[in-house]
């Protein structure tokens, strides 16, 4: 049994916000946005007003109307209308596939990779090898510091669309080991449901770990969310539910990301809760996430 385990009521009410993932407002739809990316590296979001053989002149969102030269302009696509929120254009979420650490049932696209530093010393990657599947990996390099064991790891994942864009079903494994230990192999089987789109989702999980050959009795329950409230910002959380026996620890994660040029930037709490904590302990998060492949572009 959890003893003593009191839950901020702050978090109780975020969680309870994120969980209206479905709630979007309906803007006023724009027919004609593009996107023109140039060959001075700039990139323009607007309405198309007139083109030509030698110029477009493009309502762009910050600069007001302006003219192209068309042999400036090395791409001009059409975007997707459902993505205009309050006149501003939403952009695919670069970081759909994960929260703080924990995934989600989507995965990545083909030929999409990323890389996540969190505090400095966790690296890890992931790539998508089909819609369907990715697979990845991570160190934490605790040899420099006087040789100590170094954890390392394996991942891979598959993710299911049950409903385009609203339900995904997602199943994976991580598999480690401390380098310069022995008997020290650690992981996790885990599968996650969830419901909502890229933008704003809530998940929940559930997986067994694994140490010295053995697999734990007890499962870790993962509750997560996600909420767009920008362009380029979100809130998140992620919560992690461990029994061992009649001990509980209860995790939870609070915070939100930051999108920089497809790059995020994670921030936030970790407040562990648990029977023998008395008093409210709050860790800080800060991590990093910069894409490759196709996401970066």
């Amino acid at each position: 049994m959890i003893k003593n385990l009191q839950v901020p009521t702050g978090i109780i009410i975020f969680i309870l916000v994120l969980t209206g993932f479905s709630t979007y407002g309906q803007d006023q739809k724009i027919s004609n946005v593009f996107r023109i990316e140039t060959r001075d590296g700039n990139g323009y979001t607007g309405e198309v007003v007139s083109r030509d053989s030698v110029k477009v002149v493009f309502r762009a969102e910050k600069l007001g109307q302006i003219e192209i030269s068309q042999s400036d302009i090395i791409t001009i696509l059409p975007l997707d209308t459902n993505q205009v929120k309050k006149g501003k254009y939403w952009f695919p979420n670069p970081q759909s596939s994960r929260y703080f650490f924990s995934p989600n049932g989507y995965g990545l696209k083909k030929g999409e990779g990323y890389y996540q530093n969190i505090w400095v010393l966790m690296n890890s990657f992931a790539v998508g090898l089909s819609n369907y599947v990715s697979i990845g990996g991570g160190l934490i390099p605790l040899f420099l510091f006087a040789g100590s064991p170094t954890p390392a790891w394996i991942t891979a994942k598959i993710s299911i669309p049950v409903v385009k864009d609203q339900f995904n079903l997602g199943a994976g494994i991580l598999a480690g080991n401390a380098l310069g230990a022995s008997n020290s192999d650690f992981g996790i089987f885990y599968g996650i449901a969830t419901a909502g789109s890229r933008d704003r989702n809530i998940s929940l999980g559930i997986g067994y770990g694994f140490s010295g050959g053995s697999v734990s009795s007890s499962p870790m329950i993962n509750l997560n969310a996600m909420y767009r409230v920008g362009v380029h910002s979100y809130l998140l959380t992620e919560n992690y539910l461990f029994t061992n026996g009649s001990e509980s620890t209860l995790m939870i994660m609070f915070g939100g990301r930051q999108i920089i040029h497809n790059a995020g930037l994670d921030y936030g709490l970790v407040v562990p809760a648990a029977s023998g904590i008395g008093s409210f302990v709050a860790i800080p998060w800060l991590g990093i996430t910069i894409p490759f492949g196709d996401k970066a572009r």
